[in-house]
């Protein structure tokens, strides 16, 4: 019996925005549980509420059994290298509709339908229809909806499993579950697999088999070794301010490569609009502008990251801010990287200038939340240098350090609010 992960966070989503009118689209990186979401979690609802089985369509444009339905095939799209056409499938979803009550339309990968924008609008119009749609590429889904619907599209964005929701499937206690989820992530796949080799051997596969072979078909790449060795170099680095030209001298004195700063854009572009990667830009806080480049790279989910380089760099502290920074993003925050210009006397009298750094500058609506990642504050030197830059803010947003060490929730006093990781990740809402 397969076991079941709760993902209720996402659940409650679906549920409010519920005939709202819009199109639901779900979107995140291959494999995170966007499908099981749809159409069985979230069908299991409706049926639990009464809604026929016959007024629940449901649609996978990646399933050969789906596509024989409308007259296609799925070797043939390949093939071909085309999408499902959206004639046949129009029509296949007139013929399920045999009355005029409200039917609720799940599909899944609609990106894989030719014009799917416009078939999409059409939907818009049938009042007895609230449709509910997947996808796994940014490009192809969620800017164009944004474009094609004036703000009529509605995205939940879906992350691997959060560390709350892989404790609940975890036997462990959180000490050892918080190890093992920095190691392997929660890529639900992998989280219910036994076994180390087991969740090693996946975590491979599913880069090799599913995302670099989807980048490169998706986007028509013809040096796939390049966007290996980029991957390496950001795996290597990940949390790291970089930039596109920085990364090229690298390929240049590593790999003696003469890859062009724009080529790698385009690399970077691709990882984000697959959902692997996400960026952060740099914000000064003082100036309060952003700075476009350098950026931080951040991975969705760190059991990808470390298999990225075959799990030989485990530093804790950058896994620990790659943790923190999803969770964040989980919760609806948008996330910058804080830098605070200061201005201070050298020994001879000299005036030096320099950027102290927040990690995270988060906001939500008119709230703001300033968060340091520490892994551990050993001593009162420690705790200095990191509350250093929050002592430079002049505003009074709250400031917050999370930190590895087992300490109690409290406030210092300086003001800032202390909390250590494992409180945070099982209940992201008291820092709020």
């Amino acid at each position: 019996m397969i076991m079941e992960i709760k993902r209720d966070f996402y659940l409650n989503k679906l549920i409010e925005r519920e005939n709202n009118g819009l199109i639901k689209v779900i979107t995140g990186v291959r494999r995170c549980g966007k499908s099981y979401l749809l159409n069985t979690i979230f069908k299991n609802y409706l049926l639990g509420k009464g809604v026929s089985p016959s007024h629940i369509i449901t649609f996978a444009f990646d399933s050969a059994e789906d596509l024989q339905k409308i007259g296609e095939n799925l070797i043939d799209l390949e093939r071909e290298n085309r999408k499902a056409d959206p004639a046949k499938f129009m029509a296949y979803v007139q013929s399920c509709m045999t009355d005029g009550g409200m039917y609720y339309l799940l599909l899944d990968e609609i990106q894989m339908l030719d014009c799917f924008e416009s078939v999409l609008n059409g939907y818009l119009r049938k009042s007895n229809l609230d449709v509910y749609v997947t996808g796994s590429n940014a490009r192809f889904l969620s800017k164009d909806i944004i474009t094609e619907f004036s703000g009529r599209g509605d995205e939940i964005r879906l992350y691997p499993l959060s560390f709350s929701e892989f404790m609940s499937v975890y036997g462990g206690d959180k000490y050892e579950g918080l190890a093992e989820y920095m190691l392997y992530g929660g890529i639900p796949l992998v989280v219910l697999r036994n076994g180390k080799d087991d969740k090693a051997r996946m975590l491979n596969n599913l880069f090799d088999e599913i995302y670099i072979r989807d980048i490169v078909k998706r986007n028509g790449l013809r040096n796939k070794n390049e966007l290996d060795d980029l991957l390496n170099i950001i795996s290597s680095s990940v949390g790291s301010l970089t930039n596109p030209e920085k990364l090229k001298n690298t390929f240049r004195s590593v790999k003696n490569s003469k890859i062009t700063a724009n080529t790698i854009k385009k690399y970077l572009d691709c990882l984000e609009d697959s959902f692997l990667l996400d960026c952060a830009q740099r914000y000064d806080i003082k100036g309060k502008a952003y700075i476009e480049t350098p950026r931080k790279y951040y991975f969705c989910d760190t059991g990808l990251r470390n298999a990225r380089i075959n799990f030989r760099q485990y530093e804790q502290t950058h896994l620990m801010e790659n943790v923190i920074y999803n969770e964040l993003k989980r919760c609806g925050f948008n996330v910058d990287v804080g830098i605070v210009p200061v201005a201070e006397k050298n020994e001879d009298g000299g005036v030096r200038r320099k950027q102290l750094e927040v990690d995270f500058v988060c906001n939500s609506g008119s709230s703001r939340y300033y968060i340091q990642s520490a892994y551990s504050i050993p001593d009162a030197e420690k705790m200095e240098q990191e509350i250093r830059p929050f002592k430079k803010i002049e505003d009074s947003f709250k400031k917050i350090i999370i930190t590895m060490d087992i300490v109690p929730m409290s406030y210092d006093e300086n003001g800032i609010f202390i909390v250590n990781i494992y409180d945070f990740l099982l209940n992201p809402d008291c820092i709020l």
